[in-house]
C-alpha cells in the first residue's frame, strides 16, 4: 500500500462534490490514481439523470430482476426449493455462521483494549460531528427496526415454552427447540434461559457484527480518502485491483445481501402491519393484503426519497423514535412493572451466564435452536451489515476508535436487552396468568390483554409501517451508494428504483414460500458474504495499525 501521511490544507479539508470530507490532521490518506466515479455511466433518458457504476449497478440489477420474476411466475415450484435450501444451509452451515459471529464480537472487544483504539476516525485532529446525545439516539435508531417489533413478544415466550417442555427425541435425535437443554417443568429456569437465549441473539453478536463493518467502511473512506463503499476495505490486499473486477464482485455481493435482509425485514414488517390490520380494523389478513400494503409503503417511500433525507428520513426516524419510547414506557408502566425491573438485570446475568454455551459452534445438541433460531439471525445481521454499517459510519466521524466500539456494542444492546424484557415478561405473564389468547400476532395479542388496546395497537401499526418505509429509504440510499461507485449524491431516480426493487422481493419472496423463502434468501446471501466479511477483518486491523494515533 502507498500511504502519503499528511496534514491536510483547508482547501483539502473541505468536503468533496461526493459528500465525503477529507481527513483533518494528520491521517495515512492512500496514494491512488482512483477518481470516485470514473468508471460511471452518466446519461440522462427521458430526462432522468443517471450517474451509475456500469458492471455493479448492470449486473446486480438484471440477477436481481431475474428472481424477481421468476420467482413470481413460479409461486409453487420454487417454494420447496426455499424450504430445502433453507434447511440444507442451517444443517451444514450452522457452525460456520456461529464461528465467524464469535470472531467478530472477539475482533471488536479486543481492539478496545489495543493502542489501536486511539485512532481517531477522521484523522487526529477529528471533531465529532454530533453530540454524545445525538450520536447515542442515532445509534438507538439504528438498532430499532421491524425485528424488535416482530419478534419482540413472540420470541421471549417461544423460547420460554420450549424450554418449559424439556428434551424431546425421536430416534436418537432431538425435536425440541428448546435452547441448550432446555428447563423442563421448572418455571423460573425456563423465563431465565428464555430470555438469555433472546438476548444472545439481539445483543452484542450482531451489534460486533455492524461495529466491525462500520469501523472498516468509516477509516477507509474518513481516513484513507477512498470511497464510502465496500471494496475499499480491501485495498490493503487487493491493491490497485480492488477498482477491477475482484471489488466488482466485492460490491456486488455487498448488494445482494442488502437487498435480501432488507426483504426479510419488509416481509416480516408487512405480515405484523396486515395481522394488525385484521385485529383492529377486520382487513383481511391474506397475501393480497400484504401485497397491497407492500406497494402503498414503498410509494411512500418514494416520496420520502424525493423529500431527501433531512425532510424525508430524518423526520421519519424522529416520529419512530418518540412513538417507540412511548409504547416502550405504556408496557413497561402497566405491565409488569416489577417483573420488568428485576427482569433486566437478572436478564443480562443469565446471558453472560448463558453466553458461553450459547455461542459455542461445536457439538451443539439444540440444532433446531441453533440451526433455525441462531444460524438464521447470524445470516440477517450479516446480511443488514453493509446497511447498518454505513449508516454508522456515517454519523461516527470525529470519535476515537475506542469510544465508538464501546458505544456501538453497548448503547443499542442495552436498548434491545430492555425492549425484549419489557414486552417479552408482559407476554410471558400473560401466558402464565391464562390471560394470553389468540393465533394472530403474539404483539397485538399481547398488547390485548393492556389497557388502551386500540391506541396502542394503532401506535405499533405506525412503528412498523413508519420502520418499513425509513428501512425501505434509507436501504435505497445505501444500495444506490455502492452502485454508484461509492458516490453519496447520486440522483434520486437511481434511489427510487432501488426502492422499487426492494418492495418487489419482498413481494416475490412472501408469494414464493413465505416466512421460509425470507429465510433461505437470507441465509443463501449472507454465505458468500460472510466470507468476505471475514477477509475484511484482517484489512481492517491493518488499516488501523497504518493511522497515526493520539
Amino acid at each position: 500500500m502507498d500511504k502519503n501521511s499528511q496534514d491536510p490544507s483547508a482547501e483539502d479539508r473541505q468536503e468533496s462534490s461526493e459528500g465525503i470530507p477529507a481527513p483533518e490532521g494528520p491521517a495515512n490518506l492512500i496514494d491512488t490514481d482512483y477518481v470516485i466515479g470514473q468508471d460511471n455511466i452518466t446519461a440522462s433518458p427521458m430526462g432522468f439523470n443517471l450517474d451509475l457504476h456500469g458492471k455493479v449497478f448492470i449486473f446486480s440489477s438484471i440477477v436481481v430482476l431475474f428472481f424477481v420474476i421468476i420467482t413470481l411466475a413460479l409461486q409453487d415450484q420454487v417454494a420447496p426449493l426455499f424450504n430445502a435450501t433453507f434447511g440444507f444451509l442451517t444443517s451444514n452451515m450452522a457452525w460456520f455462521f456461529l464461528l465467524s459471529a464469535n470472531i467478530f464480537v472477539l475482533l471488536a472487544i479486543v481492539l478496545i483494549f489495543t493502542p489501536l483504539a486511539k485512532v481517531r476516525i477522521g484523522g487526529r485532529d477529528a471533531t465529532p460531528d454530533f453530540s454524545y446525545a445525538g450520536w447515542f439516539a442515532m445509534l438507538f435508531a439504528a438498532g430499532m427496526g421491524i425485528g424488535l417489533m416482530y419478534f419482540g413478544v413472540s420470541e421471549p415466550m417461544d423460547h420460554f415454552q420450549a424450554a418449559m417442555g424439556g428434551v424431546a427425541t425421536e430416534n436418537g435425535a432431538r425435536t425440541d427447540w428448546a435452547p441448550l437443554g432446555g428447563a423442563e417443568g421448572d418455571e423460573a429456569g425456563a423465563v431465565a434461559l428464555g430470555m438469555a437465549a433472546t438476548i444472545f441473539h439481539w445483543g452484542l453478536h450482531p451489534w460486533g457484527i455492524y461495529a466491525i463493518v462500520a469501523l472498516a467502511l468509516a477509516i477507509f473512506s474518513f481516513n484513507k480518502g477512498l470511497p464510502l463503499t465496500m471494496r475499499s476495505i480491501f485495498y490493503p490486499i487487493l491493491g490497485e485491483r480492488v477498482w477491477g473486477w475482484p471489488g466488482h464482485v466485492i460490491d456486488i455481493l455487498a448488494v445482494f445481501a442488502t437487498l435480501f435482509g432488507l426483504a426479510t425485514s419488509l416481509g416480516l414488517g408487512a405480515e405484523q402491519a396486515t395481522s394488525g390490520l385484521n385485529d383492529l380494523f377486520g382487513i383481511p389478513d391474506t397475501n393480497t393484503t400484504m401485497v397491497l400494503l407492500i406497494v402503498a409503503i414503498t410509494i411512500v417511500a418514494m416520496g420520502s426519497i424525493f423529500l431527501g433525507v433531512e425532510k424525508g428520513v430524518q423526520r421519519l426516524s424522529q416520529l419512530n423514535m418518540g412513538l417507540a419510547f412511548l409504547l416502550l414506557a405504556f408496557v413497561i408502566i402497566v405491565g409488569p412493572t416489577l417483573m420488568i425491573a428485576t427482569g433486566f438485570f437478572q436478564n443480562l446475568l443469565g446471558y453472560l451466564v448463558n453466553l458461553p454455551a450459547l455461542s459455542n459452534p461445536f457439538g451443539r445438541e439444540d440444532a433446531n435452536f441453533s440451526q433455525g433460531w441462531t444460524a438464521f439471525y447470524w445470516a440477517w445481521w450479516i446480511s443488514w451489515s453493509p446497511f447498518v454499517g454505513m449508516f454508522i459510519a456515517r454519523v461516527s466521524r470525529g470519535r476515537t476508535v475506542r469510544e465508538f466500539l464501546i458505544a456501538v456494542l453497548l448503547i443499542p444492546s442495552t436498548v434491545s436487552v430492555l425492549w425484549m424484557t419489557s414486552f417479552g415478561s408482559a407476554g410471558i405473564e400473560q401466558l402464565l396468568a391464562g390471560t394470553f389468547e389468540g393465533e394472530a400476532d403474539a404483539l397485538f395479542v399481547m398488547l390485548a390483554g393492556l389497557p388502551l388496546t386500540e391506541i396502542t395497537s394503532f401506535i405499533a401499526i405506525v412503528l412498523v409501517i413508519v420502520f418499513f418505509i425509513t428501512s425501505s429509504d434509507s436501504g435505497s440510499l445505501v444500495i444506490d451508494s455502492i452502485t454508484a461507485g461509492g458516490k453519496v449524491d447520486a440522483p434520486k431516480p437511481q434511489r427510487l428504483f432501488w426502492a422499487i426493487i426492494e418492495g418487489a422481493i419482498a413481494i416475490a419472496l412472501l408469494l414464493g414460500g413465505g416466512l421460509a423463502a425470507l429465510q433461505a434468501a437470507v441465509i443463501s446471501t449472507g454465505l458468500p458474504f460472510t466470507l468476505v466479511l471475514l477477509v475484511g477483518c484482517y484489512a481492517i486491523v491493518k488499516g488501523l495499525m497504518s493511522e497515526p494515533r493520539g
